[in-house]
Formats: structure tokens, C-alpha cells, sequence
């Protein structure tokens, strides 16, 4: 049994789901992370778990060609990137060879092609959550949550964020020491500010800052937004979100608009959306863009298709293809987001296109049931992916055809194996990265009904 804190040494036999280097000392698994397959390592055991044994990186011994000196001074506490040790060429080839070793493990033939990278990997998202803290001399810091925990590691700038977010972010800590605003305390439950939620308009340049906080009255709240204001004029908008419950979901149900509309808005693919503050939104414009081609460019659409497009979001996909087809609809449990896409479709004069607010799977078995067909059915469902009812009723109601959009690509594996069963495969899985210097992936697959399995369930 190995000890806390002990020295060991090891190859990197391969890196796990979780971006987690893996090496055996005798029988016992050492996870160790920021390494590469077949580097030399040592590292001090941290803690056990139930599959092995934590441990810190140490050195390096034995270096992969492809590894950088990180460019961020938090990389190692943070956890919020994963691979800035990694060159560009390094990331893209790791992320295309964990595709090829999932399908391989799942017995999906599908051609794993080269990751649809960026040219410039950073200052690319356009939401930010940012919690707060006072440190031992009580002076107020903003930082993220280091991964797997509650613990925030401070923070000046990050490589993924505009830099003018990082700069609002440092205003508001000012104001809260000015103003004497309190940051909440989890363990003790008191304090007033929660955290605090950007979304930035990559096109537009609008910024909505969310302010979550622990009661319903806000001291001293005038003077905190107009102060922001009279530093950023590009906030454009500054709501108040009252969160009072024990838990690590950020935002709470009540709302209220303390500057502006409440919503920004923003350009993508040549559409303007309005984006609210529980609006899902892909994290990054550049890349969602061509994610939207690409699998807009796999579904060779004729003009004379109906599109259903599940887990919807405020319309941005399906009111992309919108001009291709002849009609879509779109299904969104979050009644914010479908409010937003009712009024983007307005918006733009997209007129072959309505949104139904419920849950995907609920609807899908609804509307087998009328036996409502779709020649195209577009999934993009949370990290979780889908669930059976919805992927029954989905292979009931027989698409020609079905493209699986995911940032999952684990879960979406598992869900192409159910539909393998009866008779949707695909040719490929084309990678994009959504998130440069992380591990995730954003994927799609084209599925088209062939010959159903003979061990079909």
C-alpha cells in the first residue's frame, strides 16, 4: 500500500476518460494529471481512492516532443484547463485519438477524422462564472472552483476569457471592498454575493453581468451598478438573481433587471439571437459556427425536409438550416430558452419554424404516438446524453435520418450503440473543438438507417 505524501516513479501507460495519466507502481494505479502517454514521471502521492491513488506531478523525466511550458500560473490549482502543457498539434492529435479509442472499445466502425481546431485557442468563451472569497488578511479575491471541489483558487486573468470580462471582474471585487459587500460563504451560509455570471457578444460586443446573491434586498445596489457602468459601457444589461437554497447549481428562479433589457443580444451563422441569463448558448462563437456547417454540409439537405431538433436551446441550429428545409421544430424543457428562440425566430423573419416547450423524451413519445414522422431528427442533448425513452420512441418514429451532436462524446457513444440495434449507423465522427486547452470535445455524427442488427433487442 502506498503512503500519503511518498515519492514514486512510473511510465505513463496510457491517459484515462477523465484526462487522468495512468501508471502502476506493483498492483497499485496511480493517477497523475498534465502528462502524456509514454512520458517518465515522478509524483507524491496526494490521497487513495476507490480506483487507485492520487498523485501530484513532480518532474518530468523522460518529456513527449509535444509539451509546452503552460502559459497560465494557476494551471497546475485550477483545473479549469487541462492541457495547456500540450502544443496545438498535441491537443488535436490526443483528442482525436481518445474518439478512435472509444469507438474502437464500442465496435462503432465510424472513420475518426482530424480535429476541426482554431487558429487562435484563446479568450474564446463568451460565459464565465466567477465565485469569490476573502483571504487570510480578509481581502476579497475572485476565483474559480478548483476541479472536483468547493474550493476557489484565485485568479487576475485567464487565457479563455475577453480580457474586458477579466477587467469587470476586477471592478466588482474593487466595489465590493468599497461598498463592504460580503462574499458568500458556503460552509456558513452567510454573505451576499454568490458569484457572478458574464455572457459577452463576440459579435455584438454587448455584456450582460448576472449578480447572484443571497437575499432579495441588495445593498447599496445603485451605487455598486452605476459605478460598473460609468467604468464599462459595454455592459449592456445587469440583472439580479436571488439564490437562497444549499446547493451548487448557481442560479436561482428569481430574477430581477437592474439595467437594460435583461438579455443581450449576439450574431451567429448571419442570425441575431437574444440570449438571457439561463439561456443555453455554445460557449464558443467561432467554433459553434462551424460545427453548424459541418453537420449542416453531412445532411445534403434537398429543401423539402421536416426537421425535428431536440433539446433545442433558443433555436440557434435548427434556425441555421431553417432556409434549407422545408420545416423545423424545436423542443426545449427551458421555457427561458424557448421564450428567447420564439422571439430570435421573430426576430429574423424565420417563419417555417415553431418551438414547443417540453421535455424532449415526453415529446418524442407524444409525438410517435400521433405518428408524426421527421426526415431529420437533430440531437443535442446535455452531458448526460439521452435516455432509452427517448431513443425508443425516436427509433419508432424512424427518421431517415439522425444527426448526434454532443459534448460527450462517451455518452454519446453509448447512445449510437442503441441505435446501431435498429439500423441507424454512420460513416464517420467529425471532432470540433468547442474547447481549446481542455479536454472536451464537441462531436457529430451523421446516422442513416441501413440493415437492423440481428441481435436487435
Amino acid at each position: 500500500m502506498l503512503k500519503e505524501k511518498q515519492i514514486v516513479k512510473g511510465n505513463i501507460q496510457f491517459i484515462d476518460e477523465d484526462g487522468n495519466g495512468v501508471f502502476y507502481v506493483g498492483k497499485d494505479k496511480v493517477l497523475v494529471r498534465h502528462v502524456f502517454e509514454k512520458e517518465q514521471v515522478q509524483a507524491r502521492i496526494q490521497k487513495r481512492i476507490q480506483k487507485g491513488y492520487v498523485a501530484e506531478l513532480i518532474r518530468v523525466d523522460q518529456k513527449h516532443p509535444g509539451r509546452i511550458k503552460p502559459a497560465c500560473p494557476i494551471f497546475e490549482k485550477c483545473g479549469s484547463c487541462h492541457l495547456l502543457h500540450m502544443d496545438a498539434k498535441a491537443q488535436s492529435d490526443f483528442k482525436k485519438n481518445q474518439l478512435i479509442k472509444l469507438c474502437k472499445d464500442a465496435k462503432l466502425p465510424l472513420q475518426v477524422k482530424d480535429i476541426l481546431t482554431m487558429e487562435e485557442p484563446y479568450h474564446y468563451r463568451n460565459k464565465m462564472i466567477i465565485g469569490f472569497q476573502k483571504d487570510r488578511n480578509r481581502h476579497i479575491q475572485a476565483g474559480f472552483y478548483e476541479e472536483f471541489s468547493h474550493k476557489i483558487i484565485p485568479y487576475k486573468r485567464c487565457l479563455l476569457h475577453p480580457e474586458i470580462c477579466d477587467e469587470i471582474v476586477e471592478e466588482i471585487v474593487s466595489l465590493m471592498e468599497k461598498l463592504r459587500i460580503e462574499p458568500y460563504e458556503e460552509d456558513k451560509r452567510r454573505g451576499l454575493l454568490r458569484h457572478v455570471l458574464l455572457r459577452y457578444g463576440k459579435q455584438s460586443g454587448k455584456i450582460m453581468v448576472v449578480l447572484v446573491i443571497n437575499q432579495n434586498v441588495f445593498p447599496a445596489r445603485k451605487n455598486f451598478v452605476n459605478a460598473l457602468l460609468h467604468k464599462f459601457p459595454n455592459i449592456t444589461t445587469i440583472v439580479q438573481n436571488v439564490n437562497t437554497r444549499k446547493t451548487s447549481v448557481v442560479l436561482g428562479d428569481q430574477e430581477r433587471v437592474l439595467y437594460g433589457k435583461g438579455y443581450i443580444e449576439d450574431t451567429l451563422c448571419g442570425l441575431k439571437y437574444r440570449i438571457s441569463s439561463k439561456s443555453f448558448y455554445q460557449i464558443n462563437h467561432e467554433q459553434t459556427q462551424v460545427l453548424y456547417q459541418t453537420g449542416i454540409d453531412m445532411l445534403e439537405l434537398t429543401g423539402n425536409e421536416k426537421v425535428l431538433d431536440a433539446y433545442c436551446g433558443i433555436g440557434t441550429i435548427g434556425m441555421s438550416m431553417a432556409h434549407k428545409v422545408k420545416q423545423v421544430i424545436g423542443v426545449e424543457i427551458n421555457k427561458d430558452a424557448v421564450n428567447d428562440a420564439i422571439v430570435n425566430a421573430k426576430i429574423n423573419d424565420v417563419k417555417n419554424i415553431r418551438f414547443i416547450c417540453d421535455d424532449a423524451s415526453a415529446y418524442m413519445k407524444k409525438a410517435q404516438q400521433r405518428k408524426e414522422r421527421f426526415d431529420v431528427v437533430i440531437m443535442d442533448p446535455p452531458r448526460s446524453g439521452s435516455n432509452e425513452q427517448f431513443l425508443s420512441a425516436l427509433v419508432n418514429m424512424k427518421p431517415k435520418q439522425i444527426l448526434y451532436i454532443s459534448c460527450n462524446p462517451i455518452t454519446q457513444v453509448r447512445d449510437m450503440q442503441y441505435l446501431k440495434r435498429f439500423g441507424y449507423v454512420g460513416d464517420a465522427m467529425q471532432g470540433v473543438d468547442m474547447f481549446p486547452n481542455t479536454n472536451h470535445v464537441e462531436t457529430v455524427v451523421l446516422l442513416s438507417k441501413g440493415e437492423v442488427d440481428s441481435k436487435k433487442i
